[in-house]
């Protein structure tokens, strides 16, 4: 939330621009606590997923609010390309969107249009919005908003890679998150990303965002993987999941405790 007379600007944007590489986690459980002590932990951004995840748009709200104690910025995945759910997410204080399942520029298009108040989209306009303290602060976000706001877009299909050249012309678009689970879905490999076919086209991919101006985004089961993704070129890579993480966490000790102590069925 904007505080009175403060200056709107994205540092996410920024930092792109000048071709940084960001460090993010995951939000899939919804939970303001989780939220807090990942934006507290330091990382550059979080990804509060709306999709996938249980919240709704009080939950994100409440998500954001747990943030602000911490340095991360929120980039909100919304549930699908509707101009309704980005414009609340927006307006609930997200300085930048994911939007999935984009397959071909026109979609993408409206995506971007989604995003922007006219006359360049169709965001509705009230100058009440938590992001813009609720009236306090509404003349800085609504003039800046169209430029520092974060549009991103997934590429989850075959049908979004063969029209990968024509999403990466649309103005306004800022870069590309691929999503290797649906993708491995889209050519036949449902839940194996890692087959050989399902990496050729995420190479494929790659080539093509990295000789644009767009920014490359994705997911990363930890560090290891993911410097070998910033390597490549990727500047937006999460590193962790916070649902993930905790149950990863928790079957590791529960089996450690059982071969120390077994007792028996």
């Amino acid at each position: 939330m904007l505080q009175m007379e403060e200056l709107f600007i994205n540092p996410l944007k920024t930092r792109l621009k000048a071709k940084q590489k960001l460090s993010g986690a995951w939000c899939q459980l919804a939970s303001p606590m989780t939220a807090e002590l990942l934006s507290k932990a330091g990382f550059d951004w979080l990804l509060l997923d709306l999709e996938h995840g249980p919240g709704d748009i009080l939950n994100l709200i409440s998500q954001l609010q747990a943030m602000a104690c911490g340095r991360a910025l929120p980039v909100v995945r919304a549930p699908w390309n509707d101009f309704v759910a980005i414009k609340r997410i927006l307006d609930a204080g997200a300085y930048g969107v994911v939007v999935p399942y984009v397959n071909t520029r026109t979609e993408a298009e409206a995506a971007v249009r989604a995003c922007q108040y006219p006359p360049k989209g169709i965001r509705g306009i009230a100058a009440s919005p938590r992001i813009a303290g609720y009236g306090l602060n509404s003349n800085s976000y609504l003039q800046r908003a169209n430029d520092e706001l974060l549009i991103i877009t997934q590429v989850e299909t075959s049908q979004a890679v063969d029209n990968l050249k024509g999403i990466l012309e649309t103005p306004g678009l800022d870069g590309i998150f691929i999503g290797p689970m649906d993708l491995a879905a889209s050519l036949g490999h449902l839940g194996n990303p890692a087959h050989p076919d399902v990496q050729s086209v995420i190479c494929q991919v790659e080539e093509i965002v990295l000789k644009s101006d767009k920014a490359l985004c994705t997911l990363a089961a930890g560090f290891e993987q993911a410097k070998i993704l910033f390597e490549k070129g990727y500047q937006m890579v999460t590193l962790m999941a916070d649902g993930v993480a905790l149950a990863k966490l928790a079957a590791e000790q529960v089996d450690k405790f059982q071969k120390t102590y077994p007792q028996g069925s």
